[in-house]
């Protein structure tokens, strides 16, 4: 299989709702199972113990599997500063859902791409959604009875945020989008489409380097008259000290805006030497091993509007590992694993 890469664009919210199977970055999951979808139980922080809220959605079907003919894999992750901790996923969650083609919520033929094409295809017919995040929701605000939550958390943040003025009235209830990541599409691409202009491009960065080497081996550096030009190659000098942040560097160079890997099966582009992940926990839902998947970049960082870039959630690369066997759960979603590798103080003296 290819690489394939992904990029976030802006697009109409209807969608990336569930009925059209949407690959996707923030708002609510689109869930592909409309009834089984996890809770706060399931989706629980380990540090504080509140729901993470959703990140990602990649569409991902097999193509030789019957019950995996539609297929997708979340990330969820909690977006509290304090619980984003050095190389630990103990703030991550990820989870697979899959169908047969054959199914109870949606027609076996492709779907209409138009706004009010199928629109009863929604979780509101199966199940209660927390209005705060759009997980199950078991409780619900106890003086109107209309607007449902998650968690009792969740309930105070949206009486806060306007449900105290709208409950009882015949107010439309607030959304709360600032809760939640910013709204994208995720388009793929192909990383073999690009790949004669990136080796080519690769070829004479390399050529750059070993001229500047020389040139500092000789004493002749200084006949630089650009300094930007002299702390670029310079840089990208240091950066050979580490053959795999390098390689990190060189890769997502040719296409710098791509947020997300996809290699099923492949392997990991890692950004360090250090905290590779040396074993990978079975499934257990069968017990067979897992393979990666697909890969989350640092690049999506800067499509989340997070309010303080020094204090936030961070990572270098999210790493998702799934069932080979792709199995299919009774409960109707899967948890798989994910692995949160961070750049370490080398790396990013390295990137400055």
């Amino acid at each position: 299989m290819s690489i394939d890469l992904g990029f976030v664009e802006k697009c109409d919210a209807w969608r990336l709702e569930s009925r059209f199977f949407p690959s996707k970055v923030g708002g609510k999951p689109a869930w592909l199972n409309l009834k089984n979808i996890p809770g706060e139980k399931e989706l629980q922080c380990e540090y504080c113990h509140e729901p993470c809220i959703f990140l990602c959605q990649i569409y991902a079907p097999y193509e030789n599997k019957e019950d995996a003919f539609h297929r997708t894999i979340y990330v969820f992750v909690c977006r509290k500063p304090e619980c984003c901790k050095l190389n630990e996923n103990g703030n991550l969650k990820v989870f697979r859902a899959q169908l047969p083609r054959l199914n109870e919520f949606y027609p076996p033929v492709p779907p209409v791409e138009e706004h009010d094409w199928r629109t009863d295809i929604s979780t509101s017919k199966w199940v209660k959604t927390c209005h705060v995040c759009g997980i199950y929701a078991p409780t619900h605000c106890s003086k109107c009875k209309l607007i449902n939550y998650c968690c009792r958390t969740h309930q105070i943040f949206d009486w806060k945020c306007g449900h105290k003025e709208s409950c009882g009235t015949n107010k439309q209830p607030t959304k709360n989008s600032k809760f939640l990541f910013p709204e994208y599409e995720i388009v793929i691409e192909s990383e073999d489409d690009k790949e004669c202009n990136n080796e080519n491009n690769a070829e004479k960065e390399e050529e750059e380097i070993r001229t500047y080497k020389k040139m500092v081996d000789e004493g002749e550096a200084g006949t630089f008259q650009n300094e930007d030009v002299q702390n670029e190659l310079l840089s990208m000098c240091n950066q050979k000290e580490d053959e795999v942040f390098s390689e990190f560097r060189l890769t997502i160079d040719k296409d710098p805006d791509q947020i997300l890997r996809y290699d099923r099966g492949g392997k990991v582009l890692y950004i360090s030497e250090e905290n590779q992940i040396n074993e990978i926990p079975k499934c257990s839902e069968c017990d067979q091993e897992r393979q990666f998947e697909f890969q989350i970049m640092p690049q999506l960082l800067n499509f989340l509007e997070l309010e303080n870039a020094l204090k936030c959630i961070d990572w270098g690369i999210l790493a998702i590992f799934t069932c080979t066997n792709s199995c299919t759960s009774e409960n109707g979603y899967s948890a798989e694993y994910i692995w949160k590798q961070d750049i370490t103080e080398t790396n990013s003296d390295n990137a400055s």
